[in-house]
């Protein structure tokens, strides 16, 4: 009889981590979800505090945690330019200070560690669609730096911890993602446009539109990250997880107009500095090693989201 497995999930109370926990949770493991609320909400757990098999701690990971589990997913961090923006030095201190913490954690009790890296590593891309082999084109001292060189430098950590103490570490770089739970104040592209739609205001639109984006629902991410979990101990990563349906901002912003049957008109501002002009996901490596790929068509995912925010604006 296979023995249930203790899961650690930190920012598990984010947008990603919240819908991770539910996965599994579902699946049968007993999962510990750590989240200091930075960017992370109560109210995306609120549903599994009763689960018997699911416990919630409220930490820092910049500071050491002491706990015994059986594998380790290492979400946490602040995810949207504004979030980490409002707080740059707290965001590198969790990506460095975190990863050392969540790999000591995994060294003591050998157990494998899987971090959420981004496809912010990639900056702005000079390589269209990005692969794994791609080392990027970054701004180390750009307002974005805190949080892609915060994850570039997580991920050495990671290498430098297999090749110098053998741990078993996987490597998830996430592309955009989007889905129900996304924080309604972060600024991303999906919430923003779908909120302003659902009002009828204008839909801020930064650049002339024409840069583009990738966007994966939240199940099929969550379902790729369990994949990964799951390969053998010599598959490491960094493995792509993303749509490559790749389209353009003002595109999605009409979509979402049409989809919300929406007054708003679409308004120009200028184009925050280091904002990259396209993003897209090679995920060869991941069709290849875990058997992944996204199902969830952009309407469809778009649909269920905006039913998300629209009983949000009602509450």
């Amino acid at each position: 009889m296979t023995m249930q497995q203790r899961i650690l999930v930190t920012g598990g109370a984010g947008f990603i981590g919240s819908h991770l926990c539910d996965h599994l949770v579902a699946s049968g493991a007993e999962v510990l979800c750590v989240d200091n609320f930075f960017t992370g909400q109560r109210r995306n757990i609120k549903h599994l505090l009763d689960c018997r098999n699911f416990e919630f701690l409220r930490h820092d990971i910049t500071f050491p945690l002491f706990v015994e589990v059986d594998r380790v997913y290492n979400l946490a961090c602040p995810a949207s330019p504004i979030s980490y923006q409002r707080a740059p030095v707290q965001t590198t201190k969790t990506s460095v200070m975190g990863a050392i913490n969540m790999l000591g954690l995994a060294k003591r009790l050998h157990v494998p560690v899987l971090q959420a890296s981004t496809s912010e590593v990639y900056g702005d891309p000079t390589q269209h669609p990005q692969t794994e082999s791609y080392w990027g084109n970054v701004n180390p001292v750009g307002p974005r730096a805190c949080y892609d060189e915060g994850k570039r430098c997580a991920e050495t950590l990671f290498f430098d911890y297999r090749r110098q103490l053998e741990l078993t570490i996987k490597i998830a770089r996430i592309f955009n993602t989007y889905g129900p739970r996304l924080h309604a104040e972060d600024g991303r592209v999906v919430s923003n446009f779908i909120l302003q739609a659902l009002k009828n205001e204008d839909i801020t639109l930064y650049g002339d539109g024409r840069q583009t984006r990738s966007f994966c629902y939240v199940d099929d991410l969550v379902a790729g990250l369990a994949a990964l979990m799951a390969t053998p101990p010599e598959v490491t990563g960094p493995v792509n997880l993303g749509n490559p349906e790749e389209i353009t901002i003002a595109t999605l912003a009409e979509t979402i107009i049409r989809l919300t049957n929406s007054r708003s008109r679409i308004v120009f501002m200028p184009l925050p500095g280091d904002d990259p002009q396209q993003r897209r996901p090679d995920i060869a490596k991941a069709r290849e090693l875990l058997g992944w790929q996204p199902k969830v068509g952009l309407e469809d995912g778009l649909t269920r989201t905006i039913a998300y925010f629209d009983e949000l604006l009602a509450a």
